[in-house]
């Protein structure tokens, strides 16, 4: 299932175990006994006790009616969470009736069921018990019977004090629901790039294992080759010069060493790579990259040269070992440049002594200021919203993942990235990526003496734009 089905199936599901609300509710009982005893026994105020207990008395068998029926983990639907919810509303809400309403200090428990629904219910739900947990509200402020008090005297609050309770109540279950229901959506969110992450390493590791399989496929494949060799050579020897046979063991003794020299480049070891592409300089990492959005609507223009004022004798440019992940992460940012450009997208390199940059820069719109500071977590983008399941390439529709998983492989390179907007009268972003040279140029020799297998998220497919 695709990250984003799956995230809107999840936002419309219930994410409220039984064994929560199981919990929260004898919370809720235990503290209401003891609140009742005490105003009722301890302090001696009238109160119908009685029918305070029936209503806790019926929170209590519910919890217990529910654990029968249910597995203590079973996490429960949407429409019972809904009706579970809201029954805890309506049982506070009459124990409140009974205790003096609006003005008993404990009314603000009523915010309690709306928060917890913001945190695991769909959004529509939550509205739907905030409208409750509202409505019981305003009733209390205006019908209920008289707090308990002290024998003989009366407790009256002013009708306008009364209101700001009112208020109170009412604005902290809006601020607290709002609350709850981003930090989970953002957890969700949070939980979703985990998981492309985790798809991704998967991915890598069938990789490897197809590696490995090659390679045992090939040292189980010498022996019947030499053998073969073998025969074809005795064969030659016993043939006709000249003839058809003759030419067919030639033929057959070529292909055997056009098959050997292929089992040798199945079984190279991971430390002695293809010296023709093992290094590569910061020019040839950028041509790499941008290679396949040159002849788009916008026109690359790349540069390099050592930064102004170093001596290019004492500063040649930096080479260093060719990582597919940070040549992922590059184009991904030179594909966001060109689809946003209007008609230019500058790359530009620069190294000195210390550092190696790479500055990538498109005279599109920029980047909104509300959300530059964000880009670089989990679905963030300003991209425009497509339908559902429209497609430019035959890929889902962006997930703000692309920006995500750059930025994390460029990173792991030993890169510093950051983003800006040009300055009048040309505007347009620019992503300007950093390593420190003797990082950029020791990442060879530490590979090959590590023998370090490949980033987790190297080759990653998952589309996904920086805006």
């Amino acid at each position: 299932m695709a990250l984003s089905e799956r995230h809107r199936k999840e936002a419309s599901e219930s994410r409220l175990r039984l064994q929560t609300a199981v919990r929260l509710r004898w919370f809720g009982v235990v503290g209401q006994l003891v609140t009742v005893c005490v105003v009722y026994l301890g302090l001696g105020f009238p109160l119908p006790f009685g029918i305070c207990l029936a209503f806790i008395a019926l929170s209590a068998w519910l919890n217990v009616f529910l654990r029968i029926l249910y597995p203590a983990r079973t996490r429960l639907g949407t429409a019972l969470a809904t009706c579970l919810l809201a029954y805890d509303i309506l049982q506070l809400s009459a124990l409140l009736y009974l205790t003096g309403g609006i003005e008993n200090p404990f009314t603000f428990l009523l915010v309690a069921p709306v928060t917890v629904s913001a945190a695991t219910l769909p959004p529509r739900n939550t509205i739907a018990l905030g409208m409750l947990g509202a409505a019981a509200t305003v009733l209390l402020a205006f019908y209920h019977l008289p707090l308990p008090w002290f024998l003989g005297r009366s407790f009256e609050l002013p009708t306008l004090y009364d209101a700001g309770l009112l208020a109170s109540v009412l604005s902290g279950m809006i601020f607290l629901a709002l609350y709850a229901w981003r930090l989970a959506k953002e957890s969700r969110q949070m939980a979703d790039a985990l998981a492309a992450t985790e798809m991704v390493l998967a991915r890598e590791q069938q990789l490897h294992a197809l590696d490995g399989l090659a390679a045992a496929a090939a040292h189980e494949l010498g022996t019947p080759l030499s053998t073969i060799t073998l025969v074809a050579k005795e064969l030659t020897r016993g043939a006709p010069p000249g003839s058809q046979l003759a030419e067919d063991l030639a033929l057959l003794q070529t292909q055997a060493v056009r098959c050997r020299e292929i089992l040798k480049k199945l079984t190279r070891a991971p430390s002695e790579p293809d010296p023709l592409h093992a290094r590569m300089s910061v020019t040839q990492l950028i041509e790499e990259a941008a290679g396949p959005y040159r002849g788009f609507n916008a026109e690359l223009v790349v540069s390099a040269s050592p930064e102004n004022g170093s001596d290019e004798g004492a500063a040649p440019e930096p080479i260093g070992e060719r990582r597919p992940g940070a040549i992922y992460g590059l184009a991904n940012l030179v594909e966001n440049a060109v689809d946003f450009a209007k008609s230019r997208v500058e790359i530009a390199a620069r190294w000195s002594a210390r550092e190696v940059a790479i500055t990538i820069a498109d005279d599109g719109p920029g980047l909104p200021t509300d959300v530059m500071d964000a880009l670089g977590e989990p679905y963030v983008t300003t991209r425009p919203a497509r339908p559902r399941g429209q497609t430019t390439d035959g890929e889902p529709s962006g997930l703000g993942l692309g920006f995500f998983i750059a930025k994390t492989l460029l990173e792991r390179s030993g890169a510093t990235i950051s983003l800006d907007n040009r300055e009048r009268p040309q505007r347009g972003a620019i992503v300007n990526i950093s390593w420190p040279r003797e990082v950029f140029e020791r990442k060879q020799a530490a590979a090959a003496a590590m023998a370090e297998p490949g980033d987790g998220l190297e080759g990653a497919g998952l589309e996904g734009g920086i805006r």
